[in-house]
């Protein structure tokens, strides 16, 4: 099963997600834009994972200590790794430090049952599309900075979840496999 862990998002972020992407859709028609549906707040990619393993993946995060539930702020946009190359166009997440320490825990939880240690810093986003491509994008980037930085509003969170992702020509679909609150 091909896996991750990571934040759901309540219908009022994925509708502000959805607005944002019919609004830069036309700037960058080439890029292969995300179903609202299915954008997530990414804390850990598992990738392809035996029934056994999710077991294994499933007694771990759940030994985890209780999290006291944090607040989560969706603004701004940006490319990863930069606007000269970009492979994938974002929106920003404004959250504690309460974030990176359950991202760190879930990293130590699953690093000692046998999963690499991601070597990039921890850089929480929400992937709104993808380029095939790396190439500038200069009428995404001038709509951006016409429209200036947006907020597009927060929610709390209390919970993560291990996802089964299948991928298709359509896009990925997900499924929860587990919820960890």
């Amino acid at each position: 099963m091909r896996s991750f862990v990571a934040i759901d998002l309540p219908e009022s972020i994925r509708t502000a997600l959805r607005r944002a992407q019919a609004s830069f859709r036309s700037a960058s028609p080439e890029a292969r834009w995300t179903h609202p549906e299915g954008i997530h707040l990414t804390l850990k990619f598992l990738g392809e994972i035996s029934d056994r393993k999710v077991r294994e993946v499933t007694e771990s995060l759940k030994s985890l200590d209780r999290f006291d539930s944090f607040a989560i702020g969706v603004r701004g946009f940006g490319f990863f790794p930069d606007a000269r190359r970009p492979r994938v166009f974002w929106a920003g997440v404004e959250a504690p430090a309460s974030l990176r320490g359950l991202a760190e825990q879930i990293e130590e939880a699953l690093q000692s049952i046998g999963f690499a240690r991601e070597e990039r810093a921890f850089h929480p986003h929400l992937t709104l599309a993808r380029f095939r491509v790396p190439q500038p994008q200069p009428a995404l980037q001038a709509l951006l900075a016409q429209q200036g930085e947006q907020d597009l509003g927060k929610f709390e969170v209390s919970e993560f979840f291990l996802f089964e992702s299948k991928l298709s020509p359509q896009g990925a679909e997900y499924r929860k496999v587990e919820r960890f609150p």
